[in-house]
């Protein structure tokens, strides 16, 4: 039954008036035990979610919901690949959802189309080890004989992303030498930067496209082949500097790429969700091959937590549900994700992409127009550079948006008092959105420091805080390959779980497709191909801007 279709819908629209005038702080006042009542421990990760707007009615009315929504039933599916009533659950694309599989230990099975797909998914990690050891002990080399250390991974989306966050966050982990960089954007400044940077004969290029059709990919493949053949690399010994992760090997090898030296990608793993297939290859280059296991370990327990934990102490389904809470039934339009370390930067974009990719969506899984908001907006940053940027709207803003902040115990870098002011930075920022400063603190500080009453009473209204801006926290010990894999699968699951809640396909993206489709013909239009094609008068008034510069 649609969310919106319950009558659990209207119990929860008026709890939701009735929670939001409480006000957090005497929530904790009034009770001792909040935080142990509120938290849980999941693999690799502490979740403290008492700063938010819930009490224990919150949450059986919430997972009221998710037993309705048959929650169980469908995670079972998402494990096992196949049918939840009658329908795949990418069914308007036809594919089995199977990302899960890409962690699971080599010695299991599980059968698709009357095969075990987890033989296909050893096979592929010991080919990526295989290749990676040839690499690491200079038994594959570049055109000069020299060894290849530096990495350059084209793809872009899921193939870009993904990949991206991990080396980040483990850049610790490291084997030292070795390099990765990340091309994805058609922009060619971002190709003429990455190549400034490189030497062509110690490099190798990574093409990461399912079809091997996907443009801003093949477009940089070309020149990057050009690039290196006026670097002295003649046509025989391209071979030696190209490999690539599609499911369309014949293209692949067209481009002039060793079959040897081209890894799979199967149909039912989404883009997003693909890191943890040869996608990863980047990760494993630089990282080691032991450690992106290690991270595939760390992603497979929470998988494990997902499914076989009960509700109530099941992270994903926790951040799930509140997420749903406070964009349903709050109008919470957008969601801060503020990671308290500087190797986590790039883990809001792609939790951009995993988020709004899935669950952007305005129809539920039978086509119908959705009587509620779906996903929210993500953004956010690292701190504690939000805090003297953006976070003043978090405080004082009239929007409420709730943020999850992200700190390890631990840092790599011990270094003075650094990480004890991070971690305090962090919490006073949690505390500070929780319990706010009424007007009356405001005015008592200012007196306190002296001022005198009309002057504190006319600025004392600037300084109020209103506080009850929910967040959770979530604790690593350290970031570590386990952490990383398991803080990854916890928010693809909890994705997953309110794309069930709101009764939404999490798994296709055709709002993707309108815009390459386009591009097509306005490319045509501007090469001059395709003059007879009839635009709308603003986007015909910028293609004329465009050639009348003479580009």
């Amino acid at each position: 039954m649609r969310l919106d279709h319950s009558p659990l819908h209207q119990e929860l629209k008026a709890h939701a008036l009735d929670i939001q005038s409480k006000p957090m702080r005497e929530m904790f006042r009034d009770d001792p035990n909040r935080f142990a009542n509120f938290s849980v421990q999941g693999p690799h990760i502490f979740l403290d979610y008492s700063k938010n707007l819930i009490n224990q009615n919150t949450l059986s009315l919430l997972n009221k919901a998710a037993e309705n929504a048959q929650l169980h039933e469908q995670i079972k599916t998402l494990f096992n690949g196949g049918k939840f009533e009658g329908r795949l659950l990418n069914h308007t694309e036809n594919r089995s959802v199977l990302h899960t599989a890409l962690r699971q230990p080599v010695d299991s099975s599980l059968i698709l189309d009357g095969k075990n797909i987890i033989e296909d998914v050893k096979q592929c990690r010991e080919k990526m080890a295989g290749f990676l050891q040839k690499i690491h002990t200079k038994q594959i080399l570049g055109f000069t004989n020299k060894p290849l250390r530096t990495l350059v991974s084209i793809g872009i989306g899921g193939s870009f992303l993904g990949p991206k966050v991990v080396t980040e966050a483990l850049k610790p982990y490291a084997q030292e030498g070795y390099n990765c960089h990340y091309l994805a954007n058609i922009d060619g400044t971002d190709l003429a930067e990455i190549l400034q940077k490189i030497d062509p004969e110690t490099t190798l290029f990574l093409l990461q496209s399912k079809s091997f059709s996907t443009l801003e990919t093949l477009e940089n493949a070309k020149e990057v082949k050009a690039w290196l053949l006026q670097s002295g690399v003649s046509e025989a010994q391209i071979r030696q500097h190209f490999i690539a992760v599609t499911a369309n090997n014949s293209a692949a090898i067209e481009f002039g790429i060793d079959e040897d030296h081209i890894f799979p990608m199967w149909d039912w793993v989404g883009g997003r969700y693909s890191l943890w297939s040869a996608i990863g290859l980047p990760i494993a280059f630089v990282l080691g091959m032991n450690n992106f296991e290690a991270l595939l370990s760390g992603a497979h327990e929470m998988d494990q937590h997902f499914l076989n934990t009960d509700f109530d102490q099941n992270l994903p389904v926790m951040m799930a549900l509140l997420g749903v809470w406070y964009q349903t039934y709050f109008d919470a339009d957008s969601h801060a994700i503020l990671p308290y370390d500087q190797y986590l930067q790039y883990f809001p974009d792609h939790l951009q992409q995993l988020d709004m990719e899935s669950n952007g969506k305005h129809v539920d899984r039978d086509g119908k127009d959705l009587g509620y908001h779906s996903g929210p907006v993500i953004w956010g940053g690292v701190g504690c550079n939000g805090q003297h940027a953006y976070h003043q709207l978090l405080h004082q803003g009239t929007r409420l948006i709730p943020s999850d902040f992200i700190i390890p115990l631990q840092s790599h870098h011990d270094i003075g008092a650094h990480h004890k002011h991070l971690f305090a930075n962090c919490l006073s920022q949690s505390q500070a959105l929780m319990q706010g400063k009424n007007l009356q603190e405001a005015t008592d500080e200012l007196l306190a420091a002296g001022m005198d009453q009309a002057k504190a009473a006319q600025l004392a209204p600037h300084k109020v805080i209103k506080g009850n801006r929910p967040s959770n926290t979530l604790v690593l010990e350290k970031t570590t390959p386990e952490s990383i894999g398991a803080l990854i699968a916890l928010y693809e699951h909890k994705v997953f779980v309110q794309s069930v809640l709101w009764n939404i396909n999490a798994f296709d993206q055709w709002g993707v497709e309108l815009g390459k489709s386009l591009s097509s013909n306005l490319y045509q239009a501007l090469e001059g191909s395709d003059s007879n094609h009839q635009f709308d008068a603003s986007t015909e008034g910028l293609l004329n801007k465009f050639k009348q510069a003479d580009c």
